[in-house]
């Protein structure tokens, strides 16, 4: 027994089900389409975000490679770090928008269409490309606690070298006489000795 529309079908009525083969390869070909335009205008895509202040421009693509870095003639004056700081969250600003412009182009060019693969990409963009959290960047800017310095050394006395006196001979041999190493090895003996 078959179903409607299985084998014994396409066995009874075999122009019907050419036809039915040549609308699913016909449906098949548009999807492919709309996906092809898709794709084509995601590449296009080109998201731009400044720093509060109008420093720094950052351009970015649908994949969040910077393509454009634009810096105001103000960077001569911001110390390096917060430049470097100003262009990592001005870049961040305009990648988190990157999953709902994607969102906006499948929506015109696929309509309804397989929503839950649609699901699955945003969701990955939005995992990559997260919205800037403004309480992570105001801890950044925190100013750094002073780390503890090293004790400083003493100043060498005046007229010194600066450095540290020389030790005196060890007590108990006749003055003149070599010192001992420690342990009591003589410098002489000590090719004497099989350590």
């Amino acid at each position: 027994m078959t179903s409607a529309g299985g084998l014994g079908d396409l066995i009874r009525d075999p122009d019907d089900a050419i036809r039915r083969m040549d609308e699913w390869a016909a449906g098949f070909a548009r999807k492919a389409e709309r996906y092809a335009a898709a794709q084509e205008e995601t590449q296009q895509l080109r998201l731009t975000a400044s720093s509060p202040d109008g420093t720094v421009k950052v351009t970015v693509g649908a994949d969040g490679v910077v393509s454009d870095l634009v810096f105001s003639s103000r960077t001569r004056t911001v110390p390096p770090e917060e430049l470097a700081r100003m262009v990592l969250d001005t870049m961040r600003r305009a990648q988190s928008g990157i999953s709902e412009r994607v969102a906006e182009v499948m929506g015109r060019q696929l309509g309804d269409e397989d929503p839950d693969t649609r699901a699955v990409m945003l969701d990955s963009l939005r995992d990559r490309f997260p919205d800037p959290d403004p309480e992570a960047a105001d801890k950044q800017e925190a100013p750094e606690e002073p780390r503890e310095q090293p004790p400083a050394r003493p100043a060498p006395p005046a007229g010194g070298t600066g450095r540290p006196p020389a030790t005196p001979p060890p007590s108990g041999g006749p003055a003149g006489s070599p010192p001992r190493r420690p342990g009591g090895i003589d410098p002489d003996e000590q090719d004497n000795n099989p350590w």
